[in-house]
């Protein structure tokens, strides 16, 4: 089903509806993905019991989200050693990360406190379109010129 950033004109009640199912899916693949990327970077490994913990889930809810990411291709695992992110999980990660300074770079930059911002962004980053993080990107390089 085409997104509403790919009609002509205006999107309809049912289109933005369907998108915002489809981010909402997405959203959490996302997270698990961008933890796992964070958990490697900071201790050589990504356990399930360490993903669950931080994500504030029960250790089947996170096995559970682990085994759709491998279904997904983002993610392996390896008896006793964790899981770990294939090339196109890893690079989802870095698309998601990148995604998120953006958007508290912009919150900040229009005056949202750090903090506030950091918070907020966790739920906007999901749902931003790719037009409006490039206009998001555009104002912080240029101004509101």
């Amino acid at each position: 089903m085409p997104m509403p950033e790919d009609h002509a004109g205006s999107p309809n009640e049912a289109d933005r509806f369907a998108r915002a199912r489809e981010k909402q899916s997405l959203a959490l693949l996302e997270d698990y993905v961008e933890l796992i990327g964070d958990l490697i970077s900071e201790t050589g490994e990504a356990r399930v019991a360490d993903i669950a913990h931080r994500m504030g889930v029960a250790q089947p809810t996170a096995t559970k989200t682990v085994a759709r990411l491998k279904r997904e291709g983002l993610a392996t695992s390896r008896p006793s050693r964790g899981v770990f992110l294939t090339d196109a999980g890893a690079a989802l990660a870095t698309r998601v990360r990148a995604r998120h300074r953006t958007v508290v770079e912009l919150l900040v930059a229009v005056g949202v406190p750090e903090a506030t911002a950091e918070l907020d962004a966790e739920g906007i980053e999901h749902h931003v379109s790719e037009r409006t993080l490039a206009a998001f990107q555009h104002f912080l390089d240029h101004g509101r010129g």
